[in-house]
């Protein structure tokens, strides 16, 4: 039997990082000691009081289907998060998923259809672009690497790169994969061009507690922005809570009850005790992450420092825990021969939309990262 697959999913290509992730596995398979700077997710384990709710949840019954949306208690909780952010959304305009990735799925799902516009700024995150395609979507992309991957410099790029036609636009700020926070006067600039050309926007905001001497801005905070921006959160980044799989997204009534249908019909909800403990990760959680935020940007000083020694000059990161590391133009080439001769794992940039780049993760231990940049250096890949 021959099986006929769709086109939504034909027409996406594989992860770039799927090569690299094989090799790892195969190499450490074999022995060896592989210095993993690809990963994407924090290296503290999640802070035991949310470890606790939901313990608690579980042993107080908390086991089975909540409403589609997500509890009330953690619809409130988020909306006062928000509303120290200044976005003003109410419960009813919350929805809780199983993790941020699911929210972005829905949120493209509800407003993409075959041929409509959805703007990039490159290096985006890998799944914005399968999102799109699957579901029948076409790319416009802004190429920010000429300008440290900041937007302010970018804007008549970006403004020559949407129109009328542009449906959808994705901001990710701080971003992964460059660690870029966008300035006030980069969001004015998107603001004023999704006003002109009345372009939806999501405001992807998973490493908004991850900075570093800043304080980003929500972009749905910005005259003229509350009714058409959708607001994507969660839990993974900042609470270190990647496999409790526990996201958000906030936006218009109406976008919410359109992509609530899709919500309904395939995941149903957030599972039920994750969300008890989402609730103290917002209520009680405070100096847990500014420890694990103290922590990374130790490590980002430290990468820079330890590349700088190797006079080898990065875009300084505002936020999250990555960088880009400039290498060969045949970027997946020199990653595969970095993870092959210096045992180091990196992330290709093409697999961002940015060839050119390896992208760096400081979530790992101090020895581990000096470990690994000696490495690259004594193999001469750096």
């Amino acid at each position: 039997m021959t099986m006929e697959f769709t086109d939504r999913l034909t027409r996406v290509e594989p992860s770039a990082t799927l090569a690299i992730s094989a090799l790892a596995t195969e190499l450490e398979q074999d022995g060896a000691d592989v210095v993993d700077l690809s990963v994407g997710e924090p290296d503290f384990p999640t802070p035991q009081n949310i470890v606790d709710a939901g313990q608690d949840a579980m042993d107080a019954g908390h086991t089975g289907y909540t409403t589609s949306a997500g509890i009330l208690e953690l619809r409130e909780a988020i909306a006062d998060k928000l509303a120290a952010d200044g976005l003003d959304h109410g419960p009813e305009e919350i929805i809780v998923t199983p993790g941020a990735k699911q929210a972005l799925y829905e949120i493209v799902q509800a407003l993409i259809q075959d041929g409509d516009e959805v703007a990039l700024l490159d290096p985006a995150w890998v799944s914005y672009e399968a999102m799109v395609k699957m579901a029948g979507g076409d790319l416009t992309r802004v190429d920010l690497s000429d300008s440290d991957f900041q937007l302010e410099p970018a804007l008549d790029d970006l403004a020559a790169a949407v129109s009328d036609e542009t449906e959808l636009l994705i901001v990710n700020s701080p971003s992964n994969p460059t660690g870029a926070v966008y300035t006030d006067a980069a969001l004015e600039g998107v603001r004023d061009l999704a006003v002109e050309h009345d372009i939806t926007v999501i405001s992807d905001e998973i490493y908004k507690e991850i900075t570093y001497g800043v304080e980003p801005t929500s972009l749905g905070t910005f005259d003229g922005m509350a009714d058409r921006t959708i607001t994507v959160n969660g839990f993974s980044k900042a609470y270190s809570m990647t496999g409790w799989r526990l996201g958000y997204f906030a936006g218009p009534q109406d976008l919410i009850d359109q992509a609530g249908k899709l919500h309904s019909h395939s995941v149903s909800s957030a599972v039920n005790f994750v969300q008890h403990a989402g609730v103290e990760a917002l209520e009680n959680t405070d100096d847990a992450v500014a420890q694990m935020v103290d922590a990374f940007g130790q490590r980002r000083e430290l990468v820079i420092d330890l590349l700088d020694d190797h006079d080898v000059d990065v875009a300084v990161p505002d936020g999250a825990f990555y960088m880009m590391l400039p290498v060969a133009d045949d970027d997946q080439a020199w990653c595969e021969g970095a993870l092959e001769d210096a045992h180091v794992a990196t992330v290709p940039g093409s697999a961002f939309g940015t060839p050119g780049y390896a992208r760096i993760s400081y979530a790992a231990s101090e020895e581990r990262l000096e470990e690994g940049i000696e490495r690259l250096a004594e193999e001469d890949y750096l």
